[in-house]
Order: structure tokens, then sequence, then C-alpha cells
């Protein structure tokens, strides 16, 4: 079967689905510590490594343990992060919600962009009613993009994460349906283009 996603425009960005073309740009940034330092996994040193990756989100797509797209900006078809939901929960209508960017597109709103595009694809196009989203605590950037996005912060699970092989804490965040189409006023075509 091949990995196909519906493809979203947002006004700077479009969203795609990942291709093998797209090992060296993840590479590219997956090899950084500061693009790692609290994702699950390590650094890469290794374009293999980004490869299978791609095969990971690929392989669990068609299985319907993960919907991930690619990101990039309008002007140039260049991979420079991704971003989508994992733990698929379709018993209980929730997801959880991750993302990754290239460090030299930080700060400029990319990623706020990008997931109120896939909380909208999610809430109507995927039946979702809760998306969660679990974030080291130190991870500051991180936790202000989920504010910034609606999401409230439920507590913390004390070491409820697995980093360099040492237990820390993990801050749980979550949006409800109705918390974002009420506070977001979403309105019933929210998506500005969605096409195959």
């Amino acid at each position: 079967m091949v990995f196909t996603l519906p493809v979203i425009e947002t006004d700077r960005l479009i969203l795609r689905s990942i291709e093998y073309t797209d090992v060296e740009a993840l590479f590219a940034y997956f090899s950084r510590d500061e693009v790692t330092r609290y994702y699950d996994l390590e650094s890469f040193d290794d374009r293999d490594q980004a490869l299978a990756l791609i095969q990971n989100w690929k392989d669990r797509y068609e299985r319907q343990e993960v919907v991930r797209w690619g990101i990039t900006l309008k002007s140039s078809d260049l991979l420079i992060g991704t971003c989508g939901y994992h733990n698929l929960k379709k018993k209980h209508l929730k997801a959880e919600i991750g993302y990754d960017l290239h460090p030299e597109y930080w700060g400029q709103g990319f990623m706020k962009e990008a997931v109120s595009a896939i909380l909208t694809y999610g809430f109507k196009q995927m039946a979702l009613n809760r998306v969660e989203a679990l974030v080291h605590v130190d991870n500051s950037a991180s936790r202000q993009l989920l504010d910034k996005s609606g999401f409230k912060q439920e507590g913390v699970l004390r070491e409820g994460l697995m980093k360099n092989k040492s237990a820390v804490d993990a801050a749980l965040y979550s949006i409800l349906k109705r918390e974002y189409v009420m506070e977001r006023k979403c309105p019933k075509e929210s998506l500005r283009r969605m096409y195959t």
C-alpha cells in the first residue's frame, strides 16, 4: 500500500506525506543534539537511522497507529519538520500529538501553524475528542507552544518518560474538541484547502 495522507495547506506551509526522498533533510536536523535533547531518540549519526524512522512511520500508518505529516514551506518542498498523532485510541477518541522542527525555523511560528492545522484535522476528520501531549518538564519551548495552542496542563507524571536511560518527569497536557471549537471559533470549513 502506498503511504498517502491528505495534504494540508496553511498560510505558509504544506503538510504532506513523508517520503524516502526526505531522508537527507530528516537526517540534517535529527543529527543535532538540540533537536533530540527532549526527544525519545538519540541524535542520529547515520542516514540509515533517518531512513528507519521514515519506514517506522510508514509501517505504523498502515497499521493505523500513527498519522504523521512532513512540514514544508510553500516556497520549497524541503522537509523542515514533522508533526502528527501517535498512541491513537479509537475507542476513546483520543490521540497524542508529536512534532519536531529544524532549529533554523524555530521561533517563527511555523510549528504553531502546523499544530493548529492538524488539530483541526484531528477533531474534524479523525473525529477525535481529546488530544494529549506528554512533554519533558524542562522543555519550555514545547510547553509554550502547547499553551499558545490552547492545551491545558493537567499535571506532572513523575518519572513518566525515559531519556538517556534515566527516568524524567513529564508534563501532561490536553485539549478537548469542545475547547478547541469554542476557543478558536473553529469555522465549519476550517481547513483552508485539503486534497489528496
